[in-house]
């Protein structure tokens, strides 16, 4: 494989594309070799992704974790993560890939708990298990008819904004019932400006201290706050969240280890090494050959 995992743009072939698209599993199978990289391998996405699986069963990769799937699973990718497929004969199902604009501007109308349960990864499980008798598989179906249906032209934006909205609505449903315990509250979005600072600032702090003043709430509040909505202290959540940002710079740059340290706010590579294999159990470098070796 390449040194580097690639970073896999939005490229449709569809003229006028408004950023939304959608294939066939079975379709990306078939030209798996003419991509420019192989989908079973690991690639980063600068989009975001629906997969729902219609047939067949198999496993597909999300920030270094492979997750089994079979018919009715939904997996939803996250601009920025790493995924992969794998393809068994049997494997059948849908791809929804859209931009980050295009879900900003699908943004007013969604209810704010869609965005925060479907792409959400530091809360939720990529995974959905879609019920036999849910209708889901209807309308997604129903979103590749019209997308694949060369001879109607006249209003397709606003034919898939409304498809879009009415699969987000249905796959939030089904999230809000496997995540009953995390409704909308001030701990919720508290703890969502907390990831949004960390986003920010990760390489200029690692201390839950840091971002308990600028929420200007107390270190004892943000933990009680972080251990009611991921079961993890402020402190476990930041490096969760600087470890994973560590692998996914690893292996999608040439950014030696000690430069990466400095980037990621350690002012003595050597920490950074220590604290990286702390949390992993390798160091940069062996996790670096173990990802090439796997993937």
């Amino acid at each position: 494989m390449a040194k580097d995992i690639p970073h896999i743009e939005f490229d449709s072939k569809k003229p006028d594309n408004s950023g939304i698209e959608i294939l066939t599993i079975e379709n990306l199978a078939e030209r798996k070799d003419e991509t420019g990289h192989n989908p079973e391998k690991a690639h980063q996405v600068t989009f975001n992704m629906i997969v729902f699986y219609t047939a067949g069963e198999s496993k597909h990769l999300v920030d270094f974790v492979w997750h089994p799937v079979k018919k009715n699973t939904l997996i939803h990718i996250s601009k920025g993560q790493i995924n992969a497929f794998q393809f068994t004969p049997e494997l059948k199902g849908y791809i929804i890939l859209f931009t980050e604009a295009y879900l900003k501007k699908q943004i007013s109308t969604l209810p704010k708990n869609e965005i925060d349960r479907l792409f959400n990864a530091q809360l939720f499980s990529p995974i959905i298990q879609v019920p036999v008798d849910s209708n889901v598989e209807t309308y997604i179906r129903l979103f590749d008819e019209e997308y694949s249906n060369s001879q109607e032209n006249y209003n397709q934006d606003n034919t898939y904004s409304a498809l879009h909205t009415i699969i987000f609505s249905k796959l939030e449903r089904l999230k809000q019932y496997q995540t009953f315990h995390l409704k909308r509250s001030d701990k919720l979005n508290t703890f969502l400006s907390f990831k949004s600072l960390l986003e920010v600032h990760f390489s200029k702090s690692r201390n839950a201290d840091f971002y308990a003043e600028k929420l200007n709430i107390t270190y004892k509040h943000l933990n009680t706050i972080c251990k009611e909505t991921v079961a993890i202290t402020a402190k476990q959540f930041i490096d969760q969240f600087l470890i994973l940002e560590a692998k996914r710079l690893l292996i999608n740059s040439e950014l030696k280890s000690t430069e990466l340290a400095y980037s990621l706010g350690f002012e003595e590579p050597t920490n950074f090494v220590k604290y990286f294999k702390k949390h992993t159990g390798f160091t940069p470098n062996q996790f670096k050959k173990t990802i090439q070796l796997d993937f």
